[in-house]
């Protein structure tokens, strides 16, 4: 096999990239745990643009309880390595879970650290765990970054076994695209591996690490575009294969066979998609090398995200339907009903028919039947005949019957309810700031995973006095009749309250107050149908949230009062 880049050389050194449990699956208070693994060797000094090692400087003395700028609160310490230290805190003046970095002033690469958190943070991609602080005092240099409790690490992931392929495409899809944007602005990663890619609840992939990762250990790049494109075709081998595509084991994962080399994913686990497994292939490009016969290999996340874009979309698998069981016919149709059910090993006495009627009373028996039924036959014939004129004595002359006109006892029949297409929406602000008008078409685009999301409140369920409400406003083409609106929450507990309001334009010229409502209703779960109380016409609809539940801190905000909308349809 060809030798290896630096994303290869450095995967025996996993230790805690974030300050979470030490462990791989084990859960804190906080949430899902998200550390990779302990370093097994110290070979980040082979060459590959690796620096060596500096000499270990002594870390602060800190403790569980110890605050960092009166505000930073350490919990627990989960990483200590060379010189620097990382820890789960609490930020006691915005009440949510973070994590630090801290290491010495004087440590040799205290600078490096603090030059590499400042340039993540000013990149502000949502697509990586956000550096919130990064500060040098008392002697002492820390970095401030995002905790996410509703994340699950990529590592715990593949414990369970390969992604599906239609999961394994979004996470090479997203990574490779957070990743051409960090380039964009100069910055890479260099220690991408499953302990720094992480899936959130909605189904989000997020990268933490940033050039922090790198700067805390020293590492650095001659050729960072190929070794960050590298390390995402080592990601999408994994997730296809649930093995590492080096010699070595890593990160819970075994290594291929020593002295095979580099083999396809479709040729390692069955059923691998053919397209992700060629594509993990190009991205594998060590030193120009490549095991895809038909395509060139990838060197940078851009021509990767290129390529990604060229394959045909992967579709989630089509949901697995039980078939019901077979008509299972009565013992009375199967002409057993009143015999006694058979028992494994005793034979069955048949019993035999009733012998004919043979008899002189018997013959006379069936003279009598025969007659009676012919009697009955005709006058049952009459009967029907004397109803069906009747009944053509009370038609109108053009012998309209319900069948073929439509028409009932009770008028005509009810319309057939329909989906109505939105053309487009606005989010509506009544007081203060908006909540996320970049994100409102989220809320129709046929993702369950994407949401519209509401700021987070101190109190509630009600919104005010913060605000009276929030919401958006939907556009539907031209004044349709509405029946009902369905809504996707991510949030569930008690409770959300949604109105909906017919208005006159994307940005009504009126409050909500001059507004009519068609509708509203309240709900604890995760979904809300509003049903019309009367029916109204109008082009443009307000969706108007009042009242929101109680919910805990993921990586767009910490606990407290707020909500999420997606999936919104209308019917009509």
């Amino acid at each position: 096999m060809a030798e290896r880049s630096t994303a290869a050389v450095d995967v025996a050194d996993n230790s805690g990239d974030e300050p979470l449990t030490a462990k791989a699956g084990q859960s804190t208070s906080d949430g899902p745990t998200q550390d990779p693994e302990r370093d097994t060797d110290s070979g980040e000094a082979q060459g590959n643009g690796v620096t060596d090692r500096p000499a270990k400087a002594s870390p602060p003395d800190l403790h569980s309880g110890h605050k960092l700028a009166g505000r930073y609160r350490l919990e627990e310490c989960v990483t200590r390595l060379d010189g620097f230290s990382s820890w789960r805190a609490v930020d006691e003046k915005l009440r949510r879970a973070v994590g630090v970095h801290i290491l010495p002033a004087d440590h040799a690469r205290a600078r490096s650290v603090l030059a590499a958190a400042r340039s993540s943070a000013l990149l502000g991609d949502p697509r990586f765990v956000q550096v919130l602080d990064a500060v040098e005092e008392n002697d002492v240099v820390y970095v401030v970054h995002e905790w996410l409790p509703d994340a699950t690490e990529l590592t715990t992931l593949l414990a369970a076994g390969p992604l599906e392929a239609h999961d394994a495409y979004h996470m090479v899809t997203q990574v490779s695209q957070a990743m051409a944007a960090a380039h964009r602005e100069g910055l890479s990663h260099l220690r991408l591996n499953p302990g720094t890619v992480l899936r959130t609840s909605s189904g989000q992939w997020r990268i933490r690490g940033l050039a922090v990762n790198a700067a805390l250990r020293g590492i650095g790049s001659d050729t960072p575009q190929r070794t960050d494109t590298e390390a995402i075709g080592a990601l999408l081998y994994a997730a296809l294969t649930q093995r590492w595509p080096y010699d070595d084991d890593a990160y819970g994962l075994s290594g291929l066979p020593k002295g095979v080399g580099l083999i396809a994913p479709d040729q390692v686990r069955a059923g691998v998609h053919r397209g992700l497994s060629e594509l993990s292939m190009r991205a594998l490009a060590n030193n120009g090398a490549t095991a895809s016969r038909h395509e060139t290999p990838c060197t940078t996340p851009e021509e990767l995200v290129k390529a990604v874009g060229e394959m045909p979309r992967v579709r989630p698998p089509e949901p697995t339907f039980t078939a019901p069981p077979e008509y299972q016919r009565t013992t009375y149709q199967q002409g057993t009903y009143g015999r006694p059910s058979a028992r494994p090993g005793v034979s069955q006495p048949v019993a035999a028919p009733p012998p004919p009627l043979q008899t002189p009373t018997g013959k006379a028996l069936k003279w009598v039947v025969s007659a009676l039924l012919i009697v009955a036959l005709g006058l049952g014939s009459w009967q029907l005949a004397d109803a069906l004129m009747d009944r053509g004595k009370k038609s109108n002359d053009t012998h309209q019957t319900q069948t073929t006109d439509g028409n009932d006892k009770n008028g005509d029949k009810p319309k057939p309810v329909a989906p109505i297409k939105i053309q487009g929406a606005e989010e509506y602000v009544a007081k203060g700031d908006a909540q996320a008008p970049g994100d409102v078409a989220k809320t129709y685009d046929g993702d369950s995973s994407t949401y519209w999301r509401t700021k987070r409140y101190n109190e509630g369920p009600p919104l005010a006095p913060y605000k009276p409400g929030v919401g958006i406003v939907y556009d539907l083409g031209s004044p349709k009749e509405l029946t009902s609106a369905s809504i996707g929450l991510r949030y569930t507990g008690d409770h959300t309250t949604v109105h909906l309001y017919a208005t006159d334009s994307l940005t009504p010229s009126t409050g909500v107050d001059g507004m009519k409502e068609i509708g509203t209703a309240t709900t604890s779960g995760d979904s809300l149908t509003v049903k019309t109380k009367k029916t109204v016409k109008s082009q443009y609809v307000l969706l108007w949230i009042t009242d929101v539940p109680q919910a805990p801190g993921d990586g767009y905000s910490s606990a407290g009062y707020k909500q999420a909308i997606t999936d919104v349809k209308f019917t009509g």
